[in-house]
């Protein structure tokens, strides 16, 4: 296989593209104090190949030339969201950590409609509080789904909210690679998952319309000073965002979610995640599973 004469041009072209340490440093203080991400030197090389995407979108032709895009012609209050899409990490899969999943169905379920024991057919609210592309969100609405329908004695609704618009557009259409697909129980696929009839080169799911009615997605800053939803949520999955946020931030992002919890209901962190050093008073029920009292 060979290289063509523009491919060989491009490739140079990127090897010798870098943002100044001037630059890096603008942009990973403007992350950080916007959504609260630390972008080390170490990320450095990350935050260029990510950052050459928009360089080619706005028919830029360096870094240098993005960068003086940003803060010397006033491109950053249009490209400000763009920005944060590029650099922010959305990792995501269905059924990640899924112990979660069965503590919730096994447990946490039960013991709040037990909270809620005079209330007919009540309604739990469930918020995915860092949801990426939705894979975490409808992974809830599959498992509340079913439980729904053994149990027959409640509704729920989940919320998903990330800084990134572009993995909230792909959330709210719910359509994935089909090889993403392959930790959801083949039970939950046949009755969760449209197929195509026609798959092409490229095979797509899509999360059938009942569960996509359930689950609504809004853009949220976890470093706004409030968020405007409800404060009587049951359970919010908080899990491995915290690790991006120095400990300060990961304390007062973790207080303001804790005042949209009902009492009695949870918080769910990532395992490698700690409330450890916070001023939040908790009581753990599970590894990262956290109870309001």
């Amino acid at each position: 296989m060979s290289l063509r004469a523009h491919d060989i041009q491009a490739t140079a072209t990127s090897d010798n593209d870098h943002l100044s340490t001037r630059d890096f440093k603008r942009i990973s203080d403007l992350i950080g104090a916007e959504v609260g991400i630390k972008l080390p030197p170490g990320k450095r090389l990350m935050v260029e190949g990510r950052l050459r995407k928009r360089v080619r979108a706005l028919g830029l032709s360096s870094l240098d030339e993005y960068a003086l895009h940003l803060f010397q012609r006033d491109g950053l209050v249009a490209e400000r969201v763009h920005l944060i899409n590029a650099v922010t990490t959305n990792k995501t899969d269905f059924f990640r950590e899924p112990e979660h999943f069965d503590l919730l169905r096994e447990r946490l379920v039960p013991d709040l409609l037990g909270l809620r024991s005079r209330e007919r057919n009540p309604l739990l609210k469930i918020w995915s509080a860092a949801s990426s592309t939705g894979a975490e969100a409808y992974t809830l609405a599959m498992v509340l789904s079913d439980l729904a329908a053994q149990r027959n004695d409640f509704r729920f609704a989940i919320l998903g909210t990330d800084i990134s618009t572009n993995v909230l557009e792909q959330a709210a259409r719910g359509v994935y690679p089909s090889d993403q697909i392959a930790p959801v129980p083949a039970t939950m696929q046949q009755r969760y998952l449209m197929f195509s009839r026609r798959p092409g080169p490229r095979p797509e799911v899509r999360i059938v319309p009942e569960l996509r009615k359930l689950t609504r997605f809004q853009r949220l800053n976890l470093m706004d000073a409030s968020y405007p939803y409800d404060q009587d949520v049951d359970v919010i999955f908080l899990r491995n965002v915290l690790i991006y946020f120095d400990k300060a931030d990961q304390e007062k992002v973790i207080l303001r979610l804790v005042s949209h919890l009902r009492t009695g209901g949870y918080l769910i962190l990532g395992h490698s995640e700690s409330m450890i050093g916070t001023n939040v008073t908790m009581r753990q029920v599970a590894p990262a599973v956290f109870q309001k009292v």
